[in-house]
């Protein structure tokens, strides 16, 4: 089985079951230029894959106490599709904030590679619903009707990112303009996300919104059975007990011991994208997240032995909603979001900046497998505006990655799976 570096990624088209991508709301546009099929080459995806990882745990890190689930994939192409229009500073902002070390052509290029790697995961494979295998990622620009875009930039969305461009009216009509996008988001996400974006945060200022939706759905390789399901004990961050439900099963995948920290990886149907379980020994969560690096996480994939293994693991079902400015502000991009960026790559017809990130991710794995779902949505604005057996019984991380690139797909903690 391929050990892959782990990173943050993920890209796709979004595929419903036996039909093709969602229409987005209003007037299409786009540029003219087809997308590019010409991969980067393999040092550049790494160095990308590797950035990705390490802006994934800052941000992970960011993200408070309790249950956790985000795509960085998704929050990473939102800001890459953004970066792309962004100048001066602000461009060097986005830079530092994403690990980029490439030039910005070879970076895009980089990300349009994983995008088509991970679109052709899963080929035969099934969902954990029955239907077949879905891991898909959209990107689409929402902009203000009559507003002027650089050539070059809608160039970049079209021919890196698949990117076309719908028109609406944020000036007439910004709530309508919001249950547009929002309706789209969750026909996109299979209604895992039905509302992204909260009231108020489309305004008559508002000339851009950037948006990545990810669906993923997926059956374990092998599944546990339901009446192997019982009541079991977790214990929690405070070392109290908590009864959950315990799915347990004989399981082929891989598993292995660093530093006293159990890891587990459990391959989906077609063994091209698997979770990755990091369970330290109770009580040392904090430290394992503290340490964790891009390069610690590649020493823990390959720390895996593959073979056959009893497991226990709770089911878990949670999401999460945020707001990333601050934190983003805080990993460097602060400059984004104030009347001092430079968005000219964008447009030259109106100073923007950016006035949110936000980012919705939801997971539910099962006896069966995982379904998971996130959006992520950059709002701009005219300047103006605002063989043994493994049981996973305490806290644990999970990395649901793309086995041959290291892509990952899903990062998050449970700490309570109740």
């Amino acid at each position: 089985m391929n050990r892959a570096p782990l990173t943050a990624a993920l890209t796709s088209l979004i595929l419903a079951v036996g039909c093709g991508p969602v229409p987005p709301p209003g007037q299409l546009v786009s540029s003219s230029k087809q997308r590019i099929t010409q991969a980067a080459p393999e040092a550049d995806t790494a160095a990308t894959v590797d950035a990705n990882t390490t802006f994934a745990l800052d941000l992970y890190r960011s993200l408070g106490d309790g249950n956790v689930v985000f795509s960085p994939y998704s929050i990473t192409t939102a800001l890459a599709m953004t970066y792309g229009g962004a100048k001066g500073d602000t461009a060097k902002a986005f830079e530092a904030t994403l690990h980029i070390a490439l030039p910005a052509d070879r970076f895009h290029r980089t990300m349009n590679t994983l995008d088509a790697a991970l679109q052709s995961r899963g080929q035969g494979a099934q969902g954990k619903d029955g239907k077949p295998f879905r891991l898909a990622v959209t990107n689409q620009l929402f902009s203000q009707k009559g507003f002027s875009l650089v050539p070059d930039f809608l160039d970049l969305l079209a021919t890196e990112y698949g990117s076309g461009v719908s028109l609406l009216d944020f000036g007439k009509d910004p709530e309508s303009s919001r249950a547009a996008i929002n309706g789209w988001i969750s026909a996109s996400t299979q209604n895992l996300i039905p509302e992204l974006l909260a009231k108020g945060s489309i305004t008559d200022l508002t000339r851009l919104v950037l948006v990545n939706t990810i669906y993923f759905n997926a059956a374990w390789a092998t599944k546990f059975k339901a009446e192997d399901t019982h009541d079991g004990s977790f214990t929690l961050t405070d070392g109290s007990k908590a009864t959950v439900k315990m799915m347990n099963g004989e399981l082929s995948g891989a598993h292995g011991t660093l530093d006293g920290t159990d890891v587990v990886e459990l391959p989906y149907d077609g063994g091209e994208v698997s979770m990755v379980l990091l369970a330290p020994p109770a009580g040392k969560l904090a430290d394992l997240e503290r340490d964790l690096t891009a390069a610690k996480l590649q020493r823990y994939v390959a720390a895996l032995s593959s073979g056959s293994f009893a497991m226990s693991l709770p089911k878990f079902d949670f999401k999460l909603h945020v707001d990333l400015g601050e934190k983003l502000s805080r990993l460097g991009l602060a400059q984004a979001f104030t009347d001092a960026a430079d968005f000219s790559g964008m447009t030259t017809s109106e100073p923007l900046y950016i006035s949110s990130v936000v980012h919705e991710a939801v997971i539910r794995t099962d006896e069966a497998g995982t379904e998971a779902a996130a959006a992520t949505a950059v709002v701009m604005a005219g300047r103006s505006a605002i063989s043994e057996t493994v049981t996973v019984d305490r806290p644990f991380l999970f990395v649901v990655r793309d086995v041959k690139t290291g892509s990952v797909v899903f990062l998050g903690r449970v700490v309570d799976p109740r």
